[in-house]
Formats: C-alpha cells, structure tokens, sequence
C-alpha cells in the first residue's frame, strides 16, 4: 500500500490514436475516488503527452493534455494507454522516458497494448503479464521474454502491472485505488460509476 501523508500524482500518458476508454476510464476511476473521498488533496490525475500539442485519439477524439513529459510533477503512478502503439514503439525518447520514469515512479502501469510500451522500455524482462486478446501473438513474437497470462483482467508485480484490453484498466485502476487507499473506496467508486467491477486479478469475471 502506497498511502503517504501528501497528495499522490497519477499520470496518464497519451498518443496519437490511444484508445479512449484506456485513458478516459483510469482518469474517471481516480477522479471520481478522488470526489468521493471528500479529500480533494488525496490525489492529482492528470494527462501528459509527448509534447503540448493537442492529441488525436481513437476516431479524432482531441485532447489536450495538461502537461507534457518534460514538465510533469514527479509521479506516484504512471499509467501508459493502448490503441494504435506501433508508432510510439518506435519514438527512442518516449521509450527512454518510460524507462527513466519506471526507476523512481512507484508503480508504472498498461492498459491493453500499453503493455508493448512497457516491454519496449524493458520493464516486464522476465515478469509474467498481460494484453489485449488480439494481440497476444504478437505480443508473444515480439517479447518472448514476457510470458503473457490470458484471459485475465490484470497482473500485478506490485510495482509493474500490466491490465488486458480497453474495459480491463477500469478494473485495474479500481484495484490501484484499493491498493493505495483502501478496499472501501474502491467498492465506492465502482458503485458510484454503477461498474461490474472484476476484484480479482485471477480470472474473468
């Protein structure tokens, strides 16, 4: 459990073509613990992208994150979406940022096909994890290292967690709140958000 006695930053990183559920449904779990808590200070979940420039995601969903990965805040989580990641596979200085951040963020965490950003960076070496179901054999081709878990909703290795497609990172930010806060505020937000939340790691729901 990570509880401090000063607000925790859990930035989420987007792209161009990042899938909108796997950064808009982390960002409504912490914001709505954040309402429900009635402590506005207990955390501070914010976007961050490659640069300040407005981002095109899934179907010309724009978005303009607040900060950008030279300016962010030190981060207590990072949470790294899915979508179309080919393209940030191959951005040497994205993937060095997420490397560099893995060493001091606590918890650094995928969404669906994040998790090839994080294999990129060389975070899941050796670590069993987990995808979105279409991409699993590429995942497997790519990263033969990473043994990937199917069929299930998250894997967490307490400071690397990798979460399966698109829904699963509601899932999993539901299990981060209950980790970093507790159970009861978790089973709150999942409520208030009217979510069939998967409580466990093991297997679908």
């Amino acid at each position: 459990m990570l509880l401090t006695n000063h607000s925790l930053n859990i930035g989420i990183y987007i792209y161009d073509n990042a899938e909108v559920l796997d950064f808009s449904g982390p960002f409504e779990v912490f914001s709505t613990a954040v309402r429900l808590s009635k402590q506005p200070d207990i955390n501070n979940v914010f976007l961050i992208g490659e640069t300040g420039r407005h981002i095109n995601a899934r179907a010309g969903f724009k978005v303009l994150p607040k900060f950008n990965i030279n300016n962010h805040p030190n981060l207590s989580v990072l949470i790294i979406p899915g979508g179309f990641h080919s393209n940030e596979l191959t951005k040497a200085l994205v993937i060095k940022w997420i490397s560099q951040q893995a060493m001091k963020v606590p918890i650094t965490a995928s969404v669906c096909t994040g998790a090839f950003l994080l294999a990129k960076a060389g975070l899941l070496q050796g670590l069993t994890c987990t995808t979105h179901w279409e991409n699993i054999n590429e995942f497997k081709a790519a990263f033969p290292d990473s043994p990937i878990i199917e069929n299930i909703p998250w894997v967490d290795h307490e400071q690397v967690i990798t979460s399966a497609g698109i829904s699963a990172g509601i899932d999993m930010s539901l299990h981060l709140v209950e980790k970093l806060f507790s159970p009861s505020l978790a089973k709150r937000t999942a409520r208030q958000m009217e979510y069939h939340w998967c409580q466990t790691g093991e297997s679908k729901c």
